[in-house]
């Protein structure tokens, strides 16, 4: 349905660059670090200047990838939490300070994803001001289904919605990405104030943001696909999978 050579053109033609965040805390680091970056440096926005920030509480065990040309590694420590749920929802704060400190100026997109997947093919085509993924668990039912927050003392609560959009991959513009980033920091505090806590933690402030702030591109969920699921015959090409998931080793503290 697309020519990925005409956007790869577009984008050279233009310099554009990207900076791609993955939180790699705790366990999740030896989990998943590894494969994460190595298939990025094969299928993640292949020709395109790319600085991968990898925010961990081990920088000392960050693998060494060797690197293509025009492509960077930066790793920035960051507060390990006691629950995964906190580690989930601290990092729209530090996605916005970095935006602020580090990033402005020196990258057109921002890309944030979560640690335990595996590139198969995401190229330019996937770049847009404010780019949002629909959920590979939600896209084939009908909304009533869809797990939006049903707290009204939440900040996240929603009636209804359009999509149910996964926080495993957002990204856009630096000023898109930041303008996600601090509504949903900001909506996250003021339920900790009032001694709430959404029930999908930052995804549930997530889907609130892009309700309220539709998209400008929508990925389908080849983007970020599970392979157990049943529907795969709807998937032609998945660009990005779900990596085994062992929550039950991962999730809890030494």
């Amino acid at each position: 349905m697309f020519d990925p050579k005409l956007y790869d053109k577009k984008h050279q033609e233009r310099n554009t660059s990207v900076a791609l965040t993955v939180f790699a805390v705790g366990r999740y680091l030896d989990a998943y670090l590894n494969t994460f970056l190595t298939s990025a440096e094969k299928h993640f926005m292949i020709g395109l200047p790319v600085t991968y920030y990898v925010f961990t509480d081990l920088p000392e065990k960050v693998p060494k990838i060797e690197l293509a040309p025009q492509r960077d590694l930066k790793v920035v420590t960051v507060q390990r939490y006691s629950r995964w749920q906190d580690i989930s929802m601290m990092r729209m704060k530090v996605i916005s300070e970095m935006i602020d400190m580090e990033f402005e100026g020196k990258f057109n997109y921002v890309f944030c994803l979560d640690v335990d997947q595996e590139f198969k093919k995401i190229g330019s085509e996937a770049l847009g001001e404010s780019v949002a993924l629909v959920h590979s668990y939600f896209f084939n039912l009908p909304k009533e289904k869809f797990t939006y927050d049903k707290n009204p003392k939440s900040k996240a609560y929603m009636e209804t919605g359009d999509y149910y959009y996964h926080a495993a991959l957002f990204g856009g513009s630096l000023q898109n990405v930041k303008a996600l980033a601090d509504f949903c920091h900001l909506s996250i505090m003021e339920d900790k104030l009032n001694e709430v806590e959404a029930l999908w933690h930052d995804e549930s402030h997530l889907n609130k943001y892009f309700w309220l702030n539709k998209p400008s591109r929508l990925l389908s969920p080849e983007y970020c696909w599970d392979n157990n699921l049943p529907d795969g015959r709807n998937i032609l090409l998945a660009r990005l999978v779900w990596a085994p998931k062992q929550y039950d080793k991962l999730r809890t503290r030494k």
